[in-house]
């Protein structure tokens, strides 16, 4: 059985960083495709990241592309989310996702996930 826990998430300046992770229990990490994805209050769950198992390939939304950073550290069966120069409109819960069975077309699409995390906080403060 996989299980996702997810820490990090607090509350940060405008401009500020913060480092989200997400730690997997069950076998074969290196073969699931992580993703983070975020829900605003009144808002639908969006995606922000995702990396495939071996972790030689990352996709961003283009809201966070070039300020958030995705990484996989499969001996340690754990994904990152490095998150600078954060904006007010980031505020959200962060979640995230694994699933081994992923094609390309479906990463950025939360219903194609199998397994998620209970989610973190994350405020920016403008």
């Amino acid at each position: 059985q996989v299980k996702l826990v997810e820490s990090g998430g607090g509350l940060v300046p405008a401009g500020g960083s913060l480092r989200l992770s997400c730690k997997f229990s069950g076998s074969a990490f290196r073969t699931y495709t992580v993703g983070w994805f975020r829900q605003a209050p009144g808002s639908e769950r969006e995606f922000v990241a995702c990396i495939k198992g071996s972790g030689s390939s990352t996709y961003y939304a283009n809201s966070v592309k070039g300020r958030f950073t995705m990484s996989k550290d499969n001996a340690k069966a754990t994904a990152y989310l490095q998150m600078n120069s954060l904006k007010p409109e980031d505020t959200a819960v962060y979640y995230c996702a694994a699933d081994s069975r992923l094609i390309t077309s479906s990463l950025g699409i939360a219903s194609q996930y199998d397994y998620w995390g209970q989610g973190t906080q994350v405020t920016v403060a403008s």
